[in-house]
């Protein structure tokens, strides 16, 4: 899209920061954000926000290895980890609490929200689950690997399912806000 995504503007700010307002919003703790080397720009959007940014070294690597460097700047204390993608800027906080609640009272399953008969994000994995990502397997893996684990939580936020890959998911995206976009976009 010309530029990084995490930066293009969603109402009367960028989506990164929507993304983290929603997550402080639902009162999550221990925000890791994962930033390749080298955006400083993005960097510098999301500095006053109550979050540690971990750098992923590995320019080319796959969401496995973003998770890994994630999973090593948190505190250590969480029984669940939240995987968040920036490429989903609506996921509702109501959304993120009813993953975190269920966590509490299921903290054996993994927890992915479900809109539409569609599977989407956030998705919660308890500690000990996604600590096999160190063990070169992806989060799919580790989800098709234990089936019976996962527990589909049914939610009505499209949040969940709308992505942000290309210029035509963006403004979807800025529709479903009832944002006004230029017909050129991004």
């Amino acid at each position: 899209m010309g530029r990084p995504k995490q930066l293009l503007p969603l109402g009367d700010t960028t989506v990164i920061q929507r993304c983290l307002d929603t997550i402080i919003t639902a009162e999550t703790e221990d925000i890791v954000v994962v930033l390749a080397p080298g955006q400083k720009e993005l960097m510098e959007s999301i500095n006053d926000y109550p979050v540690t940014i971990a750098i992923n070294e590995d320019v080319g690597s796959d969401m496995a290895e973003s998770v890994k460097v994630g999973l090593a700047a948190t505190d250590g204390r969480s029984t669940g980890v939240m995987v968040c993608l920036s490429d989903h800027p609506l996921v509702s906080s109501e959304t993120f609490k009813l993953i975190a609640a269920t966590h509490r009272k299921e903290p054996d399953r993994i927890i992915i929200p479900v809109c539409k008969g569609r599977r989407g994000h956030p998705a919660l994995f308890p500690r000990k689950v996604i600590q096999k990502i160190y063990k070169s397997v992806d989060l799919r893996e580790i989800i098709r690997n234990d089936p019976k684990r996962v527990k589909l939580v049914e939610v009505r936020d499209e949040g969940v399912i709308m992505d942000m890959d290309t210029k035509e998911d963006y403004l979807a995206i800025m529709r479903k806000m009832g944002v006004v976009q230029d017909v050129e976009g991004p």
